[in-house]
């Protein structure tokens, strides 16, 4: 029986971290690009990067993004 709840505690640990959140960022020119997990800012460049959801890495100006929402 000890086993058990190990074994279903472990599951939820493993579940639990397998899980990003997803964001959807707006441009100003009205795209939405879906993002795979949450984009990073980077302040020196005004780059925002993400990933898409196919899992390549990806940069998009700051300036022509209007909003970024978790989905």
């Amino acid at each position: 029986m000890k086993w058990l709840f190990s074994a279903a505690v472990l599951g939820l640990v493993v579940l639990a971290s397998g899980c990003s959140s997803n964001y959807v960022m707006a441009t100003k020119d009205g795209k939405m690009i879906m993002t795979d997990g949450k984009p990073k800012i980077d302040k020196e460049t005004g780059l925002v990067k993400y990933t898409d959801d196919s899992g390549h890495e990806l940069q998009i100006n700051g300036d022509e993004v209007s909003s970024i929402v978790e989905r």
